[in-house]
């Protein structure tokens, strides 16, 4: 059959449109969704046809040109279209924040006040009490100053953001001292030189990579310097011959000579976690020190939702809300709803590590992971029978997100092989499933690490995997 011959049984798109299994879309999803769907599968098949040469158009499948095949494809073709590019996965990969698949999980109270939050209108920038326009700025500032001890809060999109309007109001025009071991570079090659470079500060650097004393802060003070400043080395560490300028020292410096002192702290840690291995600097320790203002992320481990949060001194707090840079990189009424029930969860230190998923995966039980492994082996074993080998692990798991890189949190894995697959394929496998695993492969074996799988995601794995 020649090319001519088959276009002609290409069916017109009307008559696939009138095909019964397509109806119960129409209502669903609107006709002109449907219909433009349906033009482009025909489309795409009398392209296909097109693009044959002779010999193989005399071997091509008539039978996928018959009405009910094509309406089959529209079906496929509109569920393919309806598939969000945002969806949930499942992490096995035993890394706490992953900054790949959305940094920290929220508790349950979150996610359950987004959803009543966003259903319907709300209070944003209402007062309910006084019947009149009210600030955004107040649902969370006092709950952030009852937690830190701060004089006054802000919450804006991201610590990014938190840093550019930080400097812009203490610093503007102005030099803003920093060590040179502290200009790092966060996530998706942004770095904190140029956000300082877009906040109209001009960046003074001090000291060396290794060694910055409080004496190089001083010997660097001028008349046109606005402000001294701290940065977190959160996502590397420099061991060895070093030396650090503590908040203590620059404190006392900013006091002598009238300067205010801003901390990136950038981690966002609201509790001391030392006892789990993770001895990373907290807010209210860190704040006590005297620091005017503090910046962190909503998103690391305070486990809340993308946000960058300032506290400090009122004088410089105000004069942020007042920022013309405040509307453009203030929150939603979503974010919002997450932070205010995140934040509730520390006015109890032990309803924080039950409640929030980052805090209670970080201080899990090395023998309650041994345990949980072992409810994901037989779930596995039980789905797969032998078609599987499952062994159990010892793992390092760590905490990510561009926090307390040094940090190994010992751990435990279920590892997978298989005689008739590779590890490659079984993690591609996993991670086309669905509802995506993203798993690791270490010393060729597929590992499944319990601590960010959740309780209720065992028997999901199991099913992914058969």
């Amino acid at each position: 059959m020649n090319k001519k011959d088959i276009l002609r049984r290409i069916p017109k798109i009307d008559e696939v449109l009138q095909q019964q299994p397509l109806f119960d879309f129409f209502e669903e999803k609107g006709s002109a969704f449907v219909t433009d769907t349906a033009r482009g599968v025909i489309d795409s098949l009398r392209k296909e046809i097109l693009a044959l040469t002779d010999e193989l158009a005399e071997d091509f499948d008539v039978d996928k040109l018959a009405i009910n095949r094509v309406a089959e494809s529209v079906i496929d073709k509109l569920y393919e279209e309806d598939r969000n590019n945002l969806i949930p996965a499942i992490n096995a990969t035993g890394t706490i924040l992953h900054t790949n698949l959305g940094r920290a999980p929220l508790c349950r109270e979150a996610v359950e006040n987004i959803a009543k939050v966003s259903r319907s209108y709300s209070n944003l920038e209402y007062d309910v009490k006084a019947g009149k326009r009210g600030s955004r700025h107040d649902i969370v500032s006092s709950l952030i100053v009852e937690l830190t001890g701060a004089e006054d809060a802000m919450l804006v999109n991201n610590n990014a953001s938190a840093t550019m309007i930080v400097l812009s109001a203490m610093a503007a025009g102005k030099e803003c001292i920093v060590s040179r071991g502290e200009l790092v570079e966060i996530g998706g090659a942004f770095r904190i030189p140029d956000i300082m470079e877009q906040s109209g500060a001009t960046l003074r650097e001090v000291g060396t990579t290794n060694k910055t004393k409080i004496s190089d802060y001083e010997n660097a003070i001028n008349e046109n310097t606005g402000a001294l400043m701290k940065v977190h080395k959160s996502n590397y560490d420099i061991v060895g011959f070093t030396e650090e300028a503590t908040l203590e020292e620059l404190v006392a410096l900013g006091k002598k000579y009238d300067l205010p002192v801003i901390y990136d702290m950038g981690n966002g840690l609201m509790v001391d976690m030392s006892a789990y291995g993770l001895d990373e600097p907290n807010v209210p320790a860190s704040l006590a020190t005297g620091i005017d203002v503090m910046l962190f992320s909503g998103d690391k481990l305070l486990g809340g939702p993308q946000g960058g949060i300032i506290v400090g001194t009122e004088k410089y707090i105000k004069a942020m809300k007042k920022n013309p840079l405040a509307r453009a990189i203030r929150v939603d009424k979503m974010t919002f709803a997450a932070m205010e029930e995140t934040l509730k969860k520390y006015r109890d230190e032990k309803v924080a590590l039950r409640d929030i998923p980052v805090l209670n995966m970080i201080s899990a039980d090395k023998a309650d992971l041994k345990a949980k492994a072992e409810r994901l082996a037989d779930a596995i074993k039980a789905e797969c029978g032998d078609a599987l080998k499952v062994e159990l692990v010892e793992v390092e798991d760590q905490i990510g997100g561009g926090s307390a890189p040094s940090v190994r949190l010992p751990g435990w894995a279920v590892a997978v092989t298989s005689d008739t697959a590779t590890t490659k394929s079984l993690e591609r496998k996993l991670r086309k499933y669905e509802l995506p695993v993203i798993a690791r492969i270490q010393y060729d074996q597929l590992l499944l690490c319990v601590r960010t799988i959740a309780e209720d995601e065992l028997a999901e794995v199991a099913r992914a995997l058969k």
